[in-house]
């Protein structure tokens, strides 16, 4: 598709039109069934020996969800696309269906903390070594990928927000022959296409922007028709954790409005975290835009960040004056949120992991949402205000 459009036209484009429905609905209807019956016997044994396709049991498929995926595929340039009941459940299907014991896994360094915690505890059972690299050092990179069966990557990485060069990165997992996977929660297809860049595998926690309105839990993972029929029919088949057709439907509403969400959110964090950037009680600010250029292949930001906070401000009196941003985890909808890190590392689940993982007990990680600007601003200077030492 291009014709001269943007990247977000384009998904603008796809997200706006998507065929036609039952009834000439112009929003796909939810078919909130669990099951699929047939006309007779012959359809039914036709369809069990794979020499028909239909919709059988909403557990492998189902068409509200079918329709998710496909306009997700379209948005990432892939093949094919399977949805998931979360984040989390994308993540371990599209890295246990592709291991076996003894395997070794190569991934960037402060990726999300719940994967980090997934490769230190289930993988570890499963005798899967996971080792970490700075995915700036391609030298680096280069070297750990040797006899690697999976390289995992993020870009920008959780909290420290490093933007990495993903086709050179993927060409790295091409030469040695690893699969290549990629966390594209936090730029999304509008602002990044991994697959465009020789990834293997993308995927979503689709709770964040791919929703966009918080009321959503789910996952999904795009990449070539082979490597999701492997997903669909193993870790989605046999793990069970399917997409829901209400959160599906719920989902293709929020990929409609996608394009022009994150472009409010990567305008509104940019300016903040420019203005963040010059406080003398921020020692430290995590946005990739504020860098002289982005690394190939990501076009744009979005509303995710963090900044570290210098000893003069007390973080506790700052996060409880705060009124617009909320205290709470999560990111991508239409709200304001703020996490300390120090109340990471205090996380009684696998404390050590944070700590292990890197996380500066004075950083902040801020989302961004649609409040505005100035309003958000105003909100932030009062709570330095009130939180000075």
């Amino acid at each position: 598709m291009n014709d001269g459009l943007s990247q977000a036209d384009e998904i603008a484009l796809i997200g706006a039109h998507d065929g036609v429905h039952a009834f000439a609905a112009v929003v796909p209807p939810i078919v909130q069934t669990s099951l699929f019956t047939f006309e007779n016997y012959d359809e039914m044994l036709d369809t069990y020996a794979g020499r028909k396709e239909r919709f059988v049991y909403s557990r492998a498929a189902n068409p509200t969800v079918r329709v998710f995926e496909e306009m997700l595929a379209r948005m990432e340039k892939a093949e094919d696309a399977v949805g998931f009941a979360s984040g989390m459940a994308a993540i371990s299907a599209a890295i246990i269906t592709f291991v076996e014991p003894g395997d070794r896994i190569v991934a960037v360094r402060n990726v999300y903390p719940d994967a980090y915690r997934l490769f230190g505890t289930i993988l570890k059972r499963m005798k899967i070594e996971v080792e970490y690299v700075d995915g700036l050092d391609l030298e680096a990179v280069d070297a750990a990928l040797s006899g690697a069966k999976l390289f995992y990557m993020e870009s920008p990485t959780s909290w420290e927000m490093e933007a990495h060069d993903v086709g050179a990165l993927a060409a790295l997992a091409k030469k040695h022959g690893a699969l290549s996977v990629i966390d594209n929660s936090w730029a999304s297809p509008v602002f990044q296409q991994p697959v465009t860049l020789g990834v293997d595998l993308v995927l979503h926690s689709a709770s964040k922007y791919l929703s966009g309105h918080s009321d959503v839990v789910a996952g999904v993972v795009a990449g070539s028709k082979e490597l999701v029929g492997r997903l669909r029919g193993e870790a989605l088949s046999y793990l069970g954790g399917k997409l829901a057709p209400f959160d599906a439907w719920l989902l293709t509403r929020g990929l409609r409005t996608l394009a022009i969400r994150m472009k409010a959110h990567e305008a509104s964090a940019l300016e903040i975290a420019r203005r963040l950037a010059a406080r003398e009680d921020v020692t430290k600010v995590c946005h990739p835009g504020l860098k002289n250029r982005l690394p190939p292949g990501l076009s744009g930001t979005s509303g995710l960040f963090s900044f570290h906070l210098s000893e003069r401000i007390d973080i506790k009196a700052f996060c409880d004056r705060l009124s617009l941003f909320k205290l709470g985890v999560s990111w991508g909808g239409h709200e304001s949120l703020i996490v300390p890190g120090e109340v990471v590392l205090a996380q009684k689940a696998q404390p050590n992991s944070a700590r292990a993982f890197g996380l500066d007990p004075r950083s902040v990680r801020i989302h961004v949402g649609l409040e505005g600007t100035e309003a958000l601003w105003r909100d932030l200077e009062a709570a330095f205000e009130a939180a000075k030492n």
